[in-house]
């Protein structure tokens, strides 16, 4: 279902949607077994990727959201602690595979990357932030916040890893501005948006419970409208079927209440609005039916 055949999910009377252009990328990917990300699920390993969005707009030109790994998260995980996040979340990582070498091969330098969204500061959302000198950082200022006086155990717990950092990275960084509010239609099951950019194109909405400050964001290209909901669902199965990660992923969330909360919202969300093409950043199906089917879900 089109853009034009849908019911918007903006309140009537509200801005109108500035059109992007979107594209999918996965930098890497690691393996879990699938009843930790899917409640019921089986024993056998999942190969979960590690998904960023590259978006064109018209007037912005090029915005990425997270980053995938990179390079840098082998060189940060070398040592203890942090090796454990290698052993207990198993990588697979190649050079091709790094976020600025995709977009190189689609004709984009990285200097042309003039912001990064970052919906949470994951090492598998953060990793390749390094690799983009020119682009300012826009995030809720409570997701930094949470992380940012973190070091050693009490960042790993957190899956955070202080050096994928860049310099100046708190210079370099604009907030999503909580005063920018945008009501969106009564039956999509979050109050409000965060007009992120100022024009209407991407609307934040608060994720938390996976991560302090995680946000997810409604675009619209074209051909259809979009929610990216980063981590608050790990497959697009978990939220079409009600079914969360198991208890034991809920080890490194800072909030599990926050976290139902979040889940619950995607749950109602794809119930009342089911042409919405919901996007979790490590679902294998989503990935699949991006690359199946030419950059479209």
């Amino acid at each position: 279902m089109s853009v034009n055949q849908s019911k918007s999910y903006r309140a009537e009377g509200g801005p109108e949607a500035v059109k992007v252009k979107l594209r999918l990328f996965a930098a890497g990917c690691c393996t879990h077994p699938e009843w930790v990300t899917l409640q019921g699920g089986s024993l056998r390993s999942s190969r979960i990727p590690a998904i960023f969005a590259c978006i064109e707009h018209p007037r912005l030109g090029v915005i990425l959201v997270d980053t995938g790994y990179s390079a840098e998260f082998r060189k940060e995980t070398r040592r203890l602690p942090a090796r454990l996040y290698r052993w207990i979340t198993p990588v697979t990582f190649e050079e091709k595979d790094r976020a600025v070498h995709q977009l190189g091969a689609c004709g984009m330098t990285a200097e042309q990357v003039q912001s990064i969204i970052i919906t949470h500061f994951h090492a598998d959302h953060i990793a390749g932030l390094k690799d983009f000198p020119s682009a300012r950082f826009l995030y809720l200022p409570e997701a930094y916040d949470a992380v940012k006086r973190l070091q050693g155990l009490s960042a790993l717990r957190r899956a955070f890893l202080p050096g994928l950092l860049p310099e100046r990275f708190e210079q370099r960084s604009a907030l999503i501005d909580r005063d920018r509010q945008v009501k969106l239609h009564a039956d999509v099951p979050f109050p409000y948006a965060l007009d992120v950019l100022g024009d209407g194109s991407l609307l934040a909405v608060d994720l938390p419970g996976h991560a302090d400050g995680q946000i997810g964001l409604f675009l619209s290209t074209e051909q259809h409208d979009y929610f990216l909901c980063a981590d608050a669902a790990w497959s697009s199965r978990a939220i079409r079927e009600n079914r969360p990660p198991h208890a034991a992923a809920e080890v490194i969330m800072p909030s599990r209440e926050q976290y139902r909360d979040s889940f619950g919202r995607l749950v109602e969300l794809h119930r009342c609005r089911p042409e919405l093409r919901i996007v979790p950043s490590h679902c294998p199906e989503v990935w699949a039916n991006w690359t199946a089917e030419g950059g479209q879900l």
